[in-house]
């Protein structure tokens, strides 16, 4: 086995895995609260970006041939029905917008949740179960129909649910159809699971919970993987073109899975925050050598089966990469 390592052309031809910045998601927060360029705190590098700088962002993701952004976006107020998700003239819709104007060909995703938008921070409306609070599957599903909506009409390319409702791939198909919008893909958050790696996320995006946690509606990490396998059957059989699976570092054997039981079905995994901010904190200590374990990682989730990956490092990447030697 050696004689196909022993050179750095030989073990580059035989890899499996070829990474390409094609094939990477950058996310992109973007604030309505002035025009200032807000940096995250626990994800260093990153930023809430006003709308203003948004098609300089965007205009770099496309010069480095990235293959594409995913929006979230953060409203000037938040109420308890997330009214700013479904006012055409919501952050999300104007800097998608502003994407377009400025690159009409970068393929531009959006985020399709109310947990970015509500006062509460839950992923929908809000009922009672007795004294306890609980987020309404249907009555939410609704309105993620109208938000992809206004969505397609501002100019998205994909739509990606990430609520975890059941039944929302099928109501959202159903409203993009209905619209005129039936070419529109869905990028379906199918397995997506509740835990601490998105701690990071929820300061970026505001969106951390009021109340209680998120662990009624997202997956339990305990579950067996076949609960994975049968969330991404059922959104595939409610139209959705694209599945996810989410975190990707602590699921590499849910995406090998997910691969394995669904071949030649487009597969996303999702390289959170928590992954993320893990990673930058040692390698500024000086206790890793951090382009090499992003490197890694990517290479990791790849190797699991994941076509795309949505990384916080897709940027970064992209301008120093080079095959591996």
């Amino acid at each position: 086995m050696r004689r196909l390592r022993y050179h750095p052309r030989v073990r580059r031809l035989v890899q499996a895995v070829q990474l390409n910045p094609a094939h990477w998601i950058q996310p992109l927060f973007v604030h309505d609260k002035g025009a200032e360029r807000r940096p995250i705190a626990s994800m260093p590098g990153q930023f809430q970006l006003p709308l203003d700088q948004l098609p300089a962002a965007a205009q770099e993701a496309e010069e480095l041939g990235l293959g594409g952004v995913i929006l979230f976006g953060i409203p000037s107020e938040k109420g308890a029905q997330g009214r700013d998700a479904l006012d055409e003239n919501g952050v999300i819709c104007r800097a998608v917008r502003r994407i377009k104007e400025a690159t009409p060909d970068l393929l531009t995703i959006t985020d399709l949740c109310f947990c970015e938008y509500t006062d509460h921070g839950h992923c929908g409306l809000l009922g009672h179960a007795g004294a306890q609070a609980t987020v309404e599957n249907d009555a939410t599903l609704e309105l993620l129909g109208k938000q992809a909506v206004l969505h397609a009409k501002a100019g998205a390319d994909v739509i990606a649910p990430s609520g975890m409702m059941d039944g929302m791939v099928t109501m959202i198909r159903q409203a993009l159809d209905a619209a005129g919008f039936a070419h529109l893909p869905i990028m379906s958050y199918s397995a997506k699971y509740s835990g601490p790696f998105y701690g990071p996320f929820r300061e970026a995006a505001e969106s951390t919970p009021r109340f209680g946690d998120r662990r009624s509606y997202q997956m339990d990490p305990a579950a067996a993987a076949e609960q994975a396998l049968r969330e991404v059957a059922l959104d595939l059989a409610e139209g959705a073109d694209i599945v996810m699976v989410k975190p990707a570092l602590a699921y590499l054997d849910v995406i090998r899975q997910v691969r394995d039981q669904f071949p030649g079905v487009p597969l996303a995994a999702y390289n959170v925050s928590g992954e993320y901010s893990m990673v930058m904190a040692a390698a500024a200590a000086g206790w890793i050598d951090g382009q090499a374990t992003i490197r890694e990682i990517l290479t990791s989730i790849h190797r699991a089966g994941a076509d795309i990956i949505i990384t916080y490092w897709a940027k970064e990447a992209a301008r120093w990469f080079q095959p591996a030697n």
